[in-house]
């Protein structure tokens, strides 16, 4: 029956885009293609009537549900009965949609499902490498999208990935890139971070903001300042939309004011007001190497004042393969390096991560391991400070949610904040 559904449901989209005709967008990439798909579709948002992916709906369901407007009926089968009958009355000009692999030859169906014009590749990390043998044929599998653009379209790349990069060769659409790296197409400059200065961090204010200066290709500068996020990875978010909102024509204008519409998704590197005047850099939503290594980056960033400390509380990183170890440990060995003050890592596959910190230098008695996020949430709840930056971040599976909402300092608005608020997730 899922595979009846499955065929009946492509077909169905595949007719619907033959005789609409919209502009497909598909981002991928192992971090940051949430972020980029709300950027794009936000910005374009200015000029056309845009559709973009729902939740996390990014595989063979998931991208048909995006375009026909649609909830996952779950394991009803009436409901998917309803699915495939409906008909929707209108379609966007523009569908900005995220496609996501587990297994090679996913990129591939996305494709067929919805051929790109523009395909936009964000970063590459050793995540979801469990059914595959190595990251090159990970890297491999998402190149598949640059081979599958159409090659009348546009292919955008980010140029602070050596990986990324590598895999220009495949494209066969035209290349513009985006990063911080100088040569890339759109360009980012002068980032700074400002925090505030009282390292008191209360409900309601204004706890840091971003500022970096954009240049592109035609000496078009933009100034962007963003309030309330964290980090190199928001101002990266940003800049994909730029390259395609330039390659679609709309004005510098148009670009700047909407640029400040885009939602960060929670527990994406989401400052939150703590406990006790505490800050909580909330990365819940899920962990791969290379996002934990950028949120220690932004973690180091802060410089808090007296006692108040850098707090690391770190989940696994799941779905890694034969790269679980290694990588786990890696990024102990960032912690580290980047200062942490103390580090708390919850679950079996984190203890590397414990281990990795240790063997570089940070004394033992500051690390505490638990076994469950429940029991690192209490332990945390007791000994949080005034001031304090605290990091929480961890794939999926490891729930590190539950820890963030034991020390936010507004636990009612966890639904609003938080990810996996729903009664599903909460029960289980």
């Amino acid at each position: 029956m899922k595979r009846f559904i499955q065929k009946r449901l492509t077909k169905k989209v595949q007719k619907l885009l033959a005789e609409h005709k919209p502009l497909i967008i598909a981002v991928t990439g192992s971090v940051g293609k949430t972020s980029a798909r709300n950027a794009i579709a936000s910005v374009l948002s200015a000029k056309f009537r845009v559709g973009t992916t729902r939740e996390n709906y990014n595989n063979e369901f998931g991208v048909p549900l995006s375009i026909l407007g649609m909830k996952s009926p779950g394991k009803s089968v009436l409901g998917w009965m309803n699915v495939l009958l409906h008909s929707p009355k209108t379609m966007p000009e523009v569908f900005v949609l995220e496609y996501g692999i587990d297994r090679p030859g996913d990129m591939a169906y996305l494709c067929e499902i919805a051929q790109p014009a523009i395909s936009v590749l964000t970063r590459i990390s050793p995540v979801h490498a469990e059914y595959f043998r190595s990251v090159e044929q990970l890297a491999e599998e998402k190149a598949v999208l640059l081979e599958r653009t159409k090659a009348s379209g546009l292919t955008v790349l980010n140029a602070d990935d050596p990986r990324v990069m590598g895999l220009a060769g495949h494209a066969v659409a035209p290349i513009l890139t985006y990063g911080f790296s100088s040569g890339a197409d759109v360009q980012a400059k002068e980032y700074s971070l400002t925090t505030r200065e009282d390292f008191s961090f209360e409900p309601n204010e204004l706890f840091s903001s971003v500022r970096a200066q954009v240049v592109s290709m035609d000496a078009d500068v933009m100034e962007i300042m963003l309030k309330n996020v964290l980090g190199t990875t928001s101002v990266s978010a940003l800049l994909p939309a730029i390259v395609i909102a330039k390659h679609l024509g709309l004005t510098h204008e148009e670009i700047l004011s909407a640029l400040p519409q885009t939602q960060f998704e929670p527990g994406r590197m989401s400052p939150i007001p703590g406990v006790k005047g505490s800050l909580i850099i909330d990365s819940s939503y899920n962990a791969a190497p290379a996002s934990m290594s950028a949120a220690l980056d932004v973690l180091e960033e802060f410089h808090p004042v007296e006692k108040a400390r850098r707090i690391a509380v770190l989940g696994h990183m799941a779905e890694l393969g034969q790269y679980t170890d290694q990588e786990h440990r890696l990024i102990g060995l960032k912690v580290a390096e980047v200062g942490v003050d103390l580090l708390l890592t919850i679950g079996e596959m984190s203890r590397e991560i414990r281990r990795g910190a240790i063997e570089a230098g940070l004394k033992e008695e500051c690390t505490q391991h638990f076994d469950t996020p429940e029991d690192a949430g209490r332990w945390l709840d007791r000994e949080i400070r005034k001031g304090d930056i605290v990091l929480v971040k961890g794939s999926q599976s490891a729930r590190t949610e539950k820890i963030v909402k034991d020390v936010m300092a507004e636990p009612l608005r966890a639904k609003e904040l938080l990810v996996r608020q729903s009664a599903y997730w909460i029960e289980n």
